[in-house]
C-alpha cells in the first residue's frame, strides 16, 4: 500500500488492487526482485494529480464489462509461483528467481492470447501491465544476484569472538550487512580463517583484526568499492599486512571472499 502502485496498477488494468499488493509480495519471497521492481514503478508511474479545470469536471465514460481473463491469468500466475516455490522447497532442485518470473511471463502469454479473442481494452491493457512488472523482475533478476535474498530482509550483525566462531559463509539478503571478526584471536592458527560473505542488496562492512595478514577477493554488481581506506576500487583481490609479531610471513591469517549484489562494500581493520 506503500506509494499508491498497486491502487494506480488497479485503476489502469482493472485487476484489483489486493491481486497486485498479493503478487508483489510473492515476487519478492519469490526472489526478491519484487522490492526493486515496487521501487521503479514508484518513481516512475505518474502521480494522480487531479485533473484540473474543464478537464476535471468531464465525466468518465461508462466503464463496459470487465474481462475475467485479466483476473485469471494473474491467479495463474500466483499459482505458478506457489507451486514452483513447493517445488524448490520439498526438492533438491535449486531454482532461482528467473525460474519463478519465467512461469509467470508464460502464463501471461497465455492470458494475451485469450484476451485477443475477447473485446474492452481492460483485459489487454491489465495483461500487458503485469508483463512489463514480471519483464522489469526478470530484468533485474538477471542483472544482479537475487537468488541471495534468500538471507532475509532487515539489517544484520555477526560478530564472533574466536576462530572457531567463524562461519564458512555469511549470506544477508535485503539490508545492511556488518561481519566483525576484529576480535578473532589469529595469533595460534593451524590454518588460515576462509570466510565467504553474499549478499543482495544493502551495505556490507567487514572488520579485520589489526594482526592479521589477510586476502580480500570483492565481486561487486552496482555500488563503491572500499578496501582498508582505498576509495573508488573495483572488483579484484587485494592483500593487507597486519601489525602483528607473525605477520609479513607471505601467509595470510584470513581469506575472505565478498560476493556483492547492490550496495557498497566496505572492509576496515578493528
Amino acid at each position: 500500500m506503500i506509494g499508491g502502485v498497486g491502487g494506480g496498477l488497479a485503476e489502469y488494468s482493472g485487476i484489483d488492487a489486493l491481486l497486485w499488493r498479493v503478487g508483489f509480495v510473492a515476487l519478492a519471497l519469490a526472489g526478491g526482485t519484487g522490492v526493486l521492481v515496487y521501487l521503479l514503478l514508484w518513481l516512475l508511474m505518474p502521480a494522480d494529480a487531479g485533473r484540473a479545470g474543464a478537464e476535471a469536471a468531464t465525466p468518465r465514460p461508462p466503464a463496459g464489462p470487465r474481462s475475467p481473463v485479466p483476473g485469471m491469468t494473474l491467479a495463474g500466475v500466483l499459482i505458478v509461483v506457489g507451486a514452483l516455490a513447493l517445488v524448490a522447497r520439498f526438492t533438491d532442485l535449486d531454482l532461482d528467481a528467473t525460474v519463478f518470473l519465467g512461469g509467470g511471463l508464460l502464463v501471461v502469454g497465455a492470458g494475451l492470447v485469450a484476451a485477443s479473442f475477447t473485446g474492452g481494452r481492460t483485459a489487454r491493457g491489465g495483461l500487458i501491465a503485469l508483463g512489463a512488472v514480471l519483464s522489469l523482475a526478470l530484468i533485474a533478476a538477471e542483472s544482479v544476484p537475487w537468488d541471495k535474498a534468500g538471507g532475509g530482509f532487515g539489517d544484520r550483525t555477526f560478530a564472533p569472538s574466536s576462530a572457531a566462531e567463524v562461519r564458512p559463509v555469511y549470506e544477508g539478503g535485503v539490508g545492511d550487512m556488518t561481519v566483525d571478526l576484529s576480535d578473532v584471536d589469529v595469533s595460534d592458527l593451524d590454518g588460515p580463517i576462509r570466510t565467504r560473505v553474499d549478499h543482495g542488496l544493502g551495505d556490507v562492512e567487514i572488520v579485520l583484526p589489526r594482526d592479521a595478514d589477510v586476502q580480500v577477493t570483492v565481486d561487486s554488481g552496482m555500488g563503491e568499492v572500499s578496501i582498508f581506506g582505498r576509495d573508488g576500487l573495483t572488483d579484484g583481490t587485494f592483500d593487507g599486512t597486519g601489525t602483528g609479531s607473525w605477520v609479513g610471513d607471505d601467509e595470510f591469517e584470513i581469506i575472505l571472499d565478498v560476493d556483492a549484489g547492490v550496495g557498497n562494500v566496505e572492509v576496515t581493520r578493528g
